[in-house]
């Protein structure tokens, strides 16, 4: 008989055990309401792949019969943050379920607002290099290389906003925190001189309008190629071998550039072969008849063109 106590107590004792595990499993919320907002975020996971696949989708195939191309390019880095929307929801719904307390609750609405204001620039940042495509007399105005710039500075921009407002919303301080990293800053410039020599060389590059992607330049005793993009920090400049060279911004607005690309006359150097035994009346012959093919020839600008 005590051994049937002593089980028949061992299993009350168990079962009272599961129960209060059950009621206060997590945080003070029960297993129930945590597998219930499980099972809500999963709904919602399912809701956001039959919106991919039906919503998104029949907005991208209409973007592709229209005429331009600028919709499709914003509804292409649109769809990553509009994707991410129901998992913010699935996330609020779930957390409003579970019933937290007051402490928990207070954390989970800061990280709800960060999601919110992460998926809002999150957009913004991905929608300015397709929108800048609209800003064809921009590049009229300034180079397109200078526009390119521009708009990447604008994507910094944003992110250093978005990070700011993140921070705020989690009690910090930004303009305090900048004036701490005053010092730390000073050192990391100390540290970067090279790279803000590049960058201010890379923008008196492109505001001198030196050269563009596509020209062919020569940098004696650096390199020769085909500018194919001009960077922050570095040019790179395809060779005629094929091969990329990354060259300094500095190098490039220290030394002298030949740019091919700009000439207004070519020089040719012709080396024609003769016999020995050829007479001078063959030699003039054959003198004159191509300096008459030259001057007869459009292809050729005339002696006094070039000569001023």
């Amino acid at each position: 008989m005590e051994k049937e106590k002593t089980f028949t107590a061992g299993i009350e004792y168990l079962w009272a055990e599961t129960i209060d595990i059950w009621n206060h499993g997590l945080m003070g919320v029960d297993i129930g309401r945590i597998v219930i907002a499980l099972l809500i975020f999963a709904a919602f996971m399912v809701l956001r792949g039959l919106f991919s696949k039906y919503v998104l989708y029949k907005l991208h195939a209409y973007t592709e019969t229209t005429e331009t191309k600028v919709d499709d390019h914003i509804v292409d880095a649109l769809i990553p943050p509009i994707k991410f929307i129901p998992i913010v929801l699935g996330v609020y719904f779930a957390s409003q379920y579970s019933g937290l307390d007051d402490a928990a609750g207070a954390v989970f609405g800061q990280f709800m607002r960060s999601m919110i204001v992460f998926t809002i620039f999150w957009g913004l940042y991905r929608s300015i290099i397709p929108f800048s495509k609209n800003f064809k007399n921009l590049e009229k105005l300034l180079t397109p290389i200078m526009v390119q710039w521009l708009f990447k500075a604008i994507r910094i921009l944003i992110f250093l906003f978005g990070l700011a407002v993140i921070l705020e919303i989690w009690g910090i301080q930004v303009a305090p925190l900048l004036a701490g990293l005053g010092l730390f800053g000073a050192a990391v410039a100390l540290g970067a001189q090279d790279i803000f020599k590049n960058l201010i060389a890379g923008l008196t590059i492109i505001a001198e309008k030196r050269f563009h992607p596509g020209e062919w330049i020569k940098v004696e005793g650096v390199v020769e190629g085909t500018v194919e993009d001009i960077g922050m920090r570095s040019t790179q400049i395809r060779r005629f071998d094929k091969a990329p060279v990354h060259v300094p911004n500095a190098q490039l607005s220290d030394c002298a550039v030949t740019n091919f690309s700009r000439m207004t006359h070519r020089r040719i150097y012709w080396l024609i072969g003769v016999e020995y035994k050829t007479t001078i009346d063959q030699l003039k012959i054959v003198r004159d008849e191509i300096e008459k093919y030259v001057l007869g020839n459009e292809d050729f600008d005339s002696p006094e063109n070039v000569s001023t």
